[in-house]
């Protein structure tokens, strides 16, 4: 049994709205046992001192992608593309990012990863799974997902996936930005295929998440029960108001208009993706705002793929979402308290509060008064031990 205590000059702890000062933590194990005022250390304890730091929950980034190595990606190999996600679990990690959930990985890389990090033998944030996507034939990103027409079709998709242990669901109710030939607001599986794809996913006890931009998918999805919109980029009111009334989340990766425009301005996107973000970014920055002064429920994920979104990008997620509404505070807690609600491992994690797990950031300055310094994480936790990074 290991016994740590932590003390902190600054405790952010992911539920109050307030930080706590000069605190004490207690971990043993890999849990947190007692949270009080800084006190001197009880015996037999390894002591970290952060007296001058701020100390906060990890982050979780509830949409990524894994080993997205470009629009050749049957071209490479499946050895080159598990050592681009090694990489990038441990740049994750580095980055303050303490899980992930990955949406959509054509070999189900994502399961056989994360069925290798339980068993010891890698390293890196917590990893939520979602195998393989299912969209429609030809729909966004058929190149990698599964493709399903008509509702047995959807229904027997669904089963596939669940019976190759994927953790959650990822289905298409719309085109997207960078698939070749299709429109982001051009609706795609209709509400029959969706509600048969997450009717089998709810009874398995999985969350369903739909990549959704255009209004009318992201409409089909919420009725259909889905319990979250990724990107969301076409909301409108009645859909907003849809996903206050079900209690739907909204993940707005916010990152993926700012980086697929700056990418496009350096001369790194094709055509036709640049086009694409550039008609839909306006829209998709004013849909968040008007979500979240709706009090929908909003969860953080960045759209991390490739050398468009990078891993340690994740900490421009929160500063978008700053700079279009919500305070630091908020949004440091939609990136941990939410996201892990949204991911239902909530019990464990999200939070510093004591019986949790003991996943968590040491942070140099208050990011309270300048979100950048999640930029430059000092040191992370994860179950309860510093990561040699």
């Amino acid at each position: 049994m290991s016994n740590i205590y932590i003390k902190a000059g600054m405790l952010i702890d992911g539920t109050s709205n307030q930080p706590k000062t000069n605190v004490g933590i207690l971990i043993r194990d890999n849990r947190i046992v007692e949270i009080n005022d800084m006190i001197n250390a009880p015996e037999n304890c390894e002591v970290y001192d952060y007296s001058d730091n701020i100390i906060m929950p990890g982050l979780i980034n509830c949409h990524v992608h894994i080993a997205y190595v470009g629009p050749e990606e049957d071209k490479v190999t499946d050895t080159e593309k598990l050592i681009v996600a090694l990489k990038e679990l441990k740049t994750y990690l580095k980055s303050g990012v303490t899980h992930v959930r990955v949406c959509g990985a054509s070999t189900y890389l994502d399961i056989k990863l994360r069925d290798a990090m339980k068993k010891g033998l890698i390293e890196g944030p917590g990893i939520i799974t979602a195998g393989r996507g299912i969209t429609m034939t030809g729909g966004s990103g058929h190149a990698s997902e599964i493709e399903a027409d008509g509702v047995d079709e959807c229904r027997k998709a669904a089963r596939y996936v669940i019976k190759k242990s994927a953790d959650f669901i990822k289905i298409v109710s719309t085109g997207s930005i960078t698939t070749r030939g299709i429109e982001p607001g051009a609706p795609q599986l209709t509400y029959e295929e969706l509600k048969a794809a997450i009717d089998e996913a709810h009874k398995a006890g999985k969350t369903v998440g739909s990549h959704s931009h255009g209004t009318e998918g992201i409409k089909n999805a919420i009725l259909a029960g889905v319990d979250s919109i990724e990107h969301g980029s076409f909301s409108s009111d009645e859909t907003i108001s849809l996903m206050k009334e079900k209690g739907t989340y909204l993940v707005p990766t916010l990152s993926a208009p700012y980086f697929l425009l700056k990418a496009g301005e350096e001369g790194r996107l094709l055509d036709f993706m640049y086009r694409k973000a550039k008609d839909t970014a306006p829209t998709w920055y004013e849909s968040f705002r008007n979500a979240y002064k709706a009090g929908v429920k909003i969860a953080m994920g960045s759209d991390a793929y490739g050398d468009i979104v990078k891993p340690e990008d994740t900490w421009h997620e929160l500063r978008l979402m700053i700079e279009n509404g919500m305070s630091p505070m908020e949004a440091i807690q939609v990136s941990t308290q939410n996201s892990a609600d949204l991911l239902r491992i909530s019990d464990d994690y999200g939070t510093i509060e004591k019986g949790k797990v003991a996943d968590f950031i040491v942070l140099n300055e208050n990011p309270l008064t300048n979100i950048e310094t999640l930029s430059e994480v000092y040191k992370v936790f994860k179950n309860g031990q510093e990561q040699i990074l």
